[in-house]
C-alpha cells in the first residue's frame, strides 16, 4: 500500500512539474514600461507570424526626414489565425496607428500596444493596459 501511494505521489509530482511550463507566459511588465507611452502612424514593412507571438514591422518617417522601424508584438498566430487573419491580411504599405508602451530595453525597437488600420479597425492589441 505504501508503495502504491509513493507511486502514485511521483507520477503525480511528475504530471504537475511537465505541465507547469503549459502556463508559463512572460509578464508584459517585466519586458515593457507603462511608464513610457508611445503614440506613432507609419507604414507596414513586414509582418512576422512566428511563434510565441507575431510582430509587425512599422516604418516610421519622423520630422527630421529619419525613418524609425518599431517592431509591434501581437497576440500568437493561431488565435489570429481563428479570428480570421492570414499572412497576408497585413500586405507592405499598409498605413497604421499605434498606441502602447515601449520596451525597457532602450536598445529594443519593440512595442506593445494597440495597432489599428486606416478605418479604425484593431489589427493586433497586446497584452499591455496603458492604451
Amino acid at each position: 500500500m505504501r508503495r502504491n501511494l509513493m507511486n502514485a505521489f511521483l507520477v503525480g509530482a511528475g504530471l504537475f512539474v511537465a505541465t507547469a511550463t503549459v502556463f508559463a507566459h512572460h509578464s508584459v511588465s517585466a519586458e515593457f514600461d507603462a511608464n513610457k507611452p508611445l503614440e506613432f502612424s507609419g507604414t507596414v514593412k513586414v509582418v512576422e507570424w512566428v511563434n510565441p507571438h507575431i510582430y509587425t514591422q512599422v516604418e516610421v518617417k519622423g520630422a527630421d526626414g529619419k525613418v524609425t522601424v518599431y517592431r509591434v508584438e501581437g497576440g500568437p498566430p493561431n488565435p489570429l489565425f481563428r479570428n480570421g487573419w492570414r499572412k497576408d491580411s497585413l500586405k507592405p504599405g499598409t498605413p497604421v496607428t499605434f498606441k502602447g508602451t515601449r520596451a525597457k530595453n532602450p536598445e529594443s525597437m519593440n512595442v506593445n500596444g494597440r495597432m489599428m488600420l486606416a478605418d479604425g479597425k484593431v489589427a493586433w492589441q497586446g497584452e499591455a493596459t496603458a492604451y
